[in-house]
């Protein structure tokens, strides 16, 4: 299994993804879930990728060399001359379809679904940034002011805390530190996401980063931040008042009757039923 994540903001772009591929308990291995490609001055684009390994590896190939024609007596539009990263994507969403073309019917013979998730996002000029999250059918949607990050693979354990702090407005660096106690999150509680993480932040009209990170075991802010946050989690829990059950004074009271329901019925005897 896999974690990406990937965030749009008013300041830039944040990528984050681990490099666990998992076949089982016994076949753990390391492979890269992200690729940059960057023009200088002239174009910047991230590709996060989860799913079946040997699709995503082909399609990252192909799209190096995918062309789309418009028309018969059309320029092709690549990666590499698209005006607009949704002409990008639509070179991306070709790329899927190629390799479903070519691999699917061996695929389902062989008891394989033809999965994929991507996350495609960058600036190229004249234009502003843009972030699409691209799936199997080779269609995509793109982030929004009010939906501003994407998540592919494992993305339940890191959601709550980019839902909680993530906006538009969010500076880079805290929503860097954000994404990365996303991760933590998700190393934490699956073993099919792991490390090292490769990072790549983007400041908006760069058309280039150096911003390129990738973070062991021994990286020191990372080892910062997973026992500082494991730390201060369990202050703030500890601060929670704890709920009252034998009529103690307190101003939070628990035992108090719902205003709009009753409490669970208890069935005490064969006869009763519930309703």
């Amino acid at each position: 299994m896999t974690y990406c994540v990937a965030i749009k903001l008013n300041a830039g772009l944040v990528f984050l993804s681990d490099s666990r591929t998992n076949a089982g308990l016994d076949q753990i291995s390391t492979f890269r879930k992200m690729i940059v490609y960057e023009k200088p001055g002239d174009r910047f684009m991230v590709l996060l990728s989860a799913g079946n390994l040997s699709i995503s590896q082909s399609v990252r190939e192909i799209l190096q060399v995918e062309k789309l024609k418009e028309h018969d007596d059309s320029e092709p539009i690549t990666i590499w001359n698209a005006r607009s990263m949704f002409d990008a994507a639509r070179v991306l969403g070709a790329a899927i379809r190629h390799v479903y073309e070519r691999d699917a019917a061996s695929l389902k013979l062989a008891g394989v679904d033809f999965n994929v998730s991507l996350v495609f996002g960058g600036q190229i000029r004249g234009e502003g940034m843009r972030l699409f999250q691209v799936y199997s059918a080779g269609n995509f949607i793109e982030a929004t002011p009010e939906t501003p990050y994407f998540q592919i693979g494992e993305s339940k354990y890191g959601k709550p805390v980019l839902d909680r702090v993530i906006t538009p407005h969010t500076p880079l660096n805290e929503a860097a530190k954000c994404a990365l106690v996303s991760m933590d999150s998700t190393l934490k509680s699956n073993l099919s996401v792991g490390l090292p993480l490769d990072m790549v932040v983007y400041e908006a009209n760069q058309f280039q980063t150096d911003k390129v990170v990738c973070i062991d075991e021994n990286n020191p802010y990372f080892q910062m931040m997973h026992n500082s946050w494991g730390v201060k989690l369990r202050e703030v829990f500890d601060s929670i008042e704890d709920p009252m059950w034998d009529g103690g004074h307190t101003t939070v009271p628990l035992m108090q009757n719902a205003q709009r329901s009753r409490p669970l019925k208890k069935i005490t005897t064969p006869d009763e039923k519930l309703i």
